[in-house]
């Protein structure tokens, strides 16, 4: 096994699974626990470390996706894909600092002992609010790139590859 190939079928058909399930669901979990900071301090390192798992498959992705495109024939609905693909990793990155930004602010806002601890000049609430909104932010930004980059894959994928006049019946 590669991170260009598994079992002699492109690694990228695989990797790009686990990313369009990981974005929506890190976005998810931080958009809860930015909201309700409390579910952060029950997750613990799970969601920073969900934002870190979803963040390192980007680039292998991407990467399987670059070796795949070198060996499908030359395509413009590739080239946008791939365009779009290569725009994914600031949104990781994103959604990875929100991840561990929620979970630094439940550690904060909520601590084990029920006790929050001060937060300098900034009230407990402006920083749930302001973190709600860059979590909001970010994960719609990478959930809508994942969309896209998903639908021109799909599109570049298919396109020519079924029958569009079959009426669907079957037999």
């Amino acid at each position: 096994m590669s991170l260009t190939r598994i079992d002699g079928l492109p690694a990228h058909v695989l990797f790009v699974h686990f990313v369009v399930v990981l974005v929506p669901l890190t976005a998810l979990a931080a958009v809860v626990c930015a909201v309700q900071p409390r579910y952060a301090r029950r997750l613990g390192l799970v969601l920073p470390l969900l934002g870190l798992v979803t963040l390192g498959l980007v680039p292998v992705t991407t990467h399987a996706g670059e070796w795949l495109e070198a060996r499908v024939g030359s395509d413009a609905l590739v080239r946008k894909h791939t365009e779009l693909g290569d725009g994914l990793l600031p949104w990781a990155i994103g959604l990875f600092l929100v991840t561990v930004g929620v979970w630094w602010l439940g550690r904060r806002l909520v601590p084990s002992d029920g006790v929050a601890v001060g937060m300098g000049r900034m009230s407990p609430s402006v920083l749930r609010v302001a973190a709600a909104v860059l979590a909001v932010a970010v994960s719609t930004g990478a959930v809508v790139d994942v969309y896209r980059i998903g639908e021109s894959g799909a599109k570049a994928a298919w396109h020519d590859s079924y029958d569009k006049s079959a009426s669907g019946q079957h037999g």
